[in-house]
């Protein structure tokens, strides 16, 4: 069975300014669907949300067909209906992964989901970044270069306000010497998060191959092993377990 991944991106940046939507003609979204596409081809389902549609293309639906979400935004984070971040956040804790891209952090979702600030230090000065595998046999870091080099990109630097990550996957080192934890999973729920930062707008990151594997390894990851949708609750069985025989 395939996994059905869903693409969401703002689409702002591309459909305002001239220069990035010559970086990326078919949108963010478009380029991470290419990568995912040419990495995965069969193994994936795909489709793409943005904002501009109807409940930002992310119905009960369309999110019930939804194994997998990858999320990326920057401008408009305030004006992502409640409503729909809150249905987001019933489907992960019930089960389906979420990847969180670069500006996400700062999400109403990824908030939510993290229950912090998710702040950090940034500077957007085309700095060459420089991606490090620090747990090399975790799934999302297979067959990945050590390191990725990405030649332009926007800063993020720690303090990066996030609860500890479960796991730690990659670190990035910048020109200015800064470092940031780029690479992160937890579990909420019954649902994957992995939050992954190279990937600024107004930077072919999103082309780059390495890149695009470790997204493609991430929705693998990520992937439930069932489409059932379950909350976890609590419950009061009537009688213990060697009673029920």
């Amino acid at each position: 069975m395939s996994i059905r991944v869903t693409i969401w991106n703002e689409n702002v940046h591309e459909t305002t300014q001239p220069d990035i939507a010559a970086i990326y003609p078919e949108g963010i979204h478009g380029a991470i669907a290419e990568g995912l596409s040419g990495l995965l081809g069969d193994e994936v389902e795909l489709r793409t949300a943005t904002l501009a549609e109807p409940e930002h293309g992310l119905s009960e639906e369309a999110l019930q067909n939804t194994d997998v979400l990858l999320w990326w935004g920057h401008l408009a984070h305030d004006q992502v209906s409640d409503a729909v971040v809150e249905r987001v956040h019933q489907h992960v804790l019930s089960g389906m992964g979420i990847l969180v891209l670069h500006s996400g952090h700062f999400s109403k979702i990824f908030k939510k989901l993290m229950g912090t600030t998710c702040s950090l230090a940034w500077r957007n000065e085309a700095e060459r970044e420089l991606v490090w595998t620090v747990a090399p046999s975790h799934p999302i870091a297979q067959g990945i270069e050590q390191p990725i080099i990405v030649g332009q990109q926007e800063m993020y630097g720690e303090f990066f306000d996030i609860p500890a990550p479960e796991e730690l996957v990659f670190i990035s080192s910048f020109a200015g010497g800064e470092v940031f934890r780029s690479g992160v999973t937890y579990t909420r729920g019954r649902g994957k998060v992995f939050y992954f930062s190279p990937g600024d707008q107004e930077y072919p990151v999103y082309q780059q191959e390495q890149i695009r594997k470790v997204l493609a390894n991430a929705v693998r990851w990520a992937a439930p092993s069932s489409t059932e949708r379950q909350i976890p609750e609590v419950s009061n069985p009537g009688t213990g377990w060697f009673e029920r025989r």
